[in-house]
C-alpha cells in the first residue's frame, strides 16, 4: 500500500513532536500571542490539530506568571478528575520544585466519602470533593477540565470564604453550566487560563499545565548555550 510508504517510521517522539511544532509555525497565518503565552497555545494546537482554538484562549492576571511562582514554591495542585491527575507529569514537575510527587496532586472524585457526601446532598461530586479539598484549594494550582460545577464552585468558595487559587486552569467542556462557569471565573481576579465557550476538556488542561512548565525547560536550555 502507497500509505505504508508514505508514514515516516524512523522518527522518535521528540523528533515527532519538533516536526509538529515547525507545522504549526509554517500553517498559521497570524500568530496571536507571543513568549510563553504563544507556548501555551502551540501546545493546545498541537494536542487539538485545531488552530481555531486560539479564537477562545484567553489569559488574564499575568497566570503564567502566578504558576510558575506557585510551581517553584511547590503547591499543591487540585483537579476535577483522575484523568488529570493521570496525566500530569511528575518528572515535569519536579523541573519547577524537586519535592513534586504523586501525593502533591490532588483528585477525590473517586473517593467513597466523596460519593456518600453528594448523595446526602443531592449534587454532585465534583462539588462534594471542592468540600473535601477545603482551604488546599488556597494557594493551589486548579485544573478543571471535566466537570463545570467544580470551577463554579472554586469561583463560590473565592467569594465566600476568600479561597484564591494561584491559577485556576479553566477548561470544563460540555453543555450545561459550562459558558455560565467560566464567565464567572472570567469576573474574578484570580489568575486563570481559560478555553471560552463550550470547548474544554481534560487533556487540554493537562496541556496548559505541560506547556507551563515548558518555560522553565527553555530557560534551562538558554542558560546551558
Amino acid at each position: 500500500m502507497k500509505e505504508l510508504a508514505d508514514i515516516k517510521w524512523n522518527m522518535d517522539a521528540a523528533q515527532i513532536e519538533a516536526e509538529s511544532f515547525r507545522i504549526i509555525e509554517m500553517e498559521i497565518l497570524n500568530r496571536p500571542f507571543k513568549g510563553s503565552e504563544w507556548n501555551v497555545a502551540r501546545r493546545l494546537i498541537h494536542t487539538t490539530a485545531d488552530f481555531s482554538i486560539c479564537d477562545n484562549l484567553v489569559f488574564r492576571n499575568s497566570p503564567i506568571d502566578a504558576g510558575l511562582k506557585a510551581l517553584a514554591a511547590g503547591a499543591g495542585i487540585y483537579c476535577d478528575s483522575n484523568m488529570i491527575r493521570s496525566g500530569i507529569s511528575v518528572q515535569r514537575l519536579k523541573m519547577a520544585n524537586p519535592s513534586y510527587c504523586k501525593d502533591s496532586i490532588h483528585c477525590y472524585i473517586a473517593d467513597s466519602d466523596v460519593a456518600e457526601m453528594a448523595k446526602k446532598a443531592g449534587t454532585t461530586r465534583a462539588l462534594a470533593s471542592l468540600n473535601k479539598a477545603g482551604k488546599i484549594l488556597d494557594g493551589a494550582i486548579v485544573l478543571i477540565g471535566n466537570a463545570p460545577l467544580a470551577l463554579a464552585g472554586i469561583v463560590k468558595l473565592h467569594l465566600e470564604k476568600k479561597i484564591t487559587p494561584a491559577l485556576i486552569i479553566g477548561m470544563p467542556v460540555g453543555f450545561v453550566n459550562v459558558v455560565e462557569s467560566k464567565v464567572l471565573l472570567s469576573k474574578t481576579d484570580i489568575p486563570h487560563i481559560m478555553i471560552e465557550g463550550r470547548r474544554g476538556g481534560s487533556t487540554l488542561a493537562v496541556a496548559t499545565l505541560h506547556a507551563i512548565l515548558e518555560n522553565i525547560e527553555q530557560a534551562g536550555t538558554k542558560a546551558q548555550s
